[in-house]
């Protein structure tokens, strides 16, 4: 009896042993460069040919390793990256950490959360900024910088849109970086999420920065914190169909876009597009973003 008890003990424990080595955490981050720690312009640190580019290119880097540090520190088995700045060919292949695969360059139809799934438990926001119009928020635009965004008839920021895709699938946004208009406005959206603040915006274009290291040392910690709590925050899930809504600086991609079918132009500037889920809004925006010249 006693030798059967022993043999079950040790198939008990190898059993939790295996289970424990299958269980994968895997940790979504999608990056950005305006909400980087010492980014204020376009001209200058945001994009080529910018006299301090290439400099906040590498800046931008380190804030993600920050946050890859962060989620192997909270358990992560598997880390994704998208590059999601620009022409998405920003950070720094040979210094990013070695152990996260990176999706960049355009096209691609889920945009900045390209690669996400349901096998992911969180997501992470790095980098990112405050949506178009918004005020005290560094270079706040969304997306093209050339339109504006709602969905189900609420105005959101690219983190709103991103977050949406990813609950389409179930999976929290957990932390966001960046100035504090962004990490307020991620709060109000997803919860009672982790942030770090890394800029106090002043302006458009002006803000009190805090120093790279600091900035990464915050965004380490609160990857961990918020990852740790991930089951404690609700992904953003919208109700279906999805009613997207986009209203265009320039009228004539407006007008362009209305050719499409299954478009209705709202008005000389603005159209309105209904998909089934997030996933067929997301491709439907992929796809005007590339009707512009």
């Amino acid at each position: 009896m006693k030798r059967i008890v022993q043999v079950l003990a040790v198939v008990v424990l190898f059993t939790l042993s295996v289970n424990a080595q299958d269980k994968k955490l895997k940790v979504y981050i999608s990056a950005d460069m305006e909400g980087v720690a010492g980014v204020s312009t376009w001209s200058v640190q945001g994009l080529p040919p910018g006299r301090e580019y290439e400099q906040f290119r590498h800046l931008m880097t380190n804030e993600v390793n920050a946050a890859i540090q962060g989620a192997y520190d909270a358990g992560a088995t598997e880390v994704l990256v998208s590059d999601g700045h620009g022409d998405a060919q920003n950070l720094d292949v040979e210094k990013l950490d070695s152990r996260a695969r990176l999706i960049r360059a355009w096209p691609r139809p889920l945009q900045m959360m390209q690669g996400i799934d349901s096998s992911f438990e969180a997501v992470v926001f790095i980098g990112y900024h405050a949506g178009e119009g918004e005020a005290d928020a560094v270079l706040a635009h969304t997306f093209s910088g050339k339109e504006t965004i709602k969905l189900n008839g609420q105005t959101v920021p690219e983190a709103g849109f991103n977050a949406a895709v990813a609950g389409e699938f179930g999976v929290p946004v957990v932390f966001v970086s960046g100035d504090q208009t962004i990490v307020a406005d991620a709060k109000r959206m997803f919860g009672n999420i982790e942030g770090a603040v890394v800029k106090q915006a002043t302006g458009f274009a002006s803000a009190t920065m805090l120093s790279p290291e600091e900035s990464r040392r915050l965004i380490r910690e609160g990857v961990k914190r918020g990852i740790e709590r991930r089951k404690e925050i609700t992904p953003l899930k919208l109700s279906h169909p999805i009613k997207l809504e986009m209203t265009f600086k320039d009228i004539v991609l407006a007008e362009v876009a209305s050719y499409l079918p299954g478009v209705e132009r709202v008005n000389g500037n603005t159209i309105l597009f209904t998909g089934r889920d997030m996933i067929e809004v997301s491709r439907f925006h992929s796809a005007v973003a590339n009707l512009r010249p």
